[in-house]
């Protein structure tokens, strides 16, 4: 998809102008769907493009000035690195539009983390999912990524997470 677009989808870091719709996207997509709780004091992190932006980097998928996707990525030890070891590179909050769904959003901003780790030396990309994000979990398998079980872990809720990752 890169930079040139595929059905003029256009995936580069988000600018001020996106921040916004970035977080109305993520906190569309992670309560919106059932994954988090409303009541969840994530969702007020989901929301918050800013503060993100400050410590991470964030990506959109674009068409005109339509935000479809997003997420977050991590370099280890970071404030938005929450499994990351040394050697890898961790990607957060991806986000792809109901409407968009289907179109390879969600491959080409994978791609770009892929591209983006591997160009500056990273051994793997890790990533944490929940057991209700099936379809991402598709994704995630088709692109390579393996469940790594002994570095699973719980929300302070006890909700389950997985633990993925994708050696370079």
């Amino acid at each position: 998809m890169g930079a040139d677009g595929v059905g003029g989808v256009v995936i580069r870091d988000a600018e001020v102008k996106d921040f916004a719709a970035v977080g109305e996207l993520t906190v569309e997509v992670y309560v919106g769907e059932g994954h988090v709780n409303p009541q969840s004091p994530y969702v007020a992190e989901l929301a918050d493009t800013a503060t993100r932006a400050e410590s991470a980097e964030i990506l959109v998928a674009v068409r005109g000035d339509e935000v479809l996707g997003s997420l977050t990525m991590a370099r280890p030890g970071t404030p938005y690195a929450d499994i990351a070891r040394p050697g890898e590179f961790e990607f957060r909050m991806l986000a792809v539009s109901k409407r968009a769904r289907g179109l390879g959003i969600g491959t080409a901003l994978l791609e770009k983390v892929i591209d983006t780790a591997r160009a500056e030396g990273f051994e793997a990309v890790v990533l944490t999912t929940m057991p209700t994000m099936q379809d991402a979990r598709r994704m995630y398998d088709r692109l390579g990524f393996r469940h790594v079980p002994d570095r699973d872990w719980r929300t302070s809720t006890g909700l389950p997470l997985t633990v993925m990752r994708l050696p370079l």
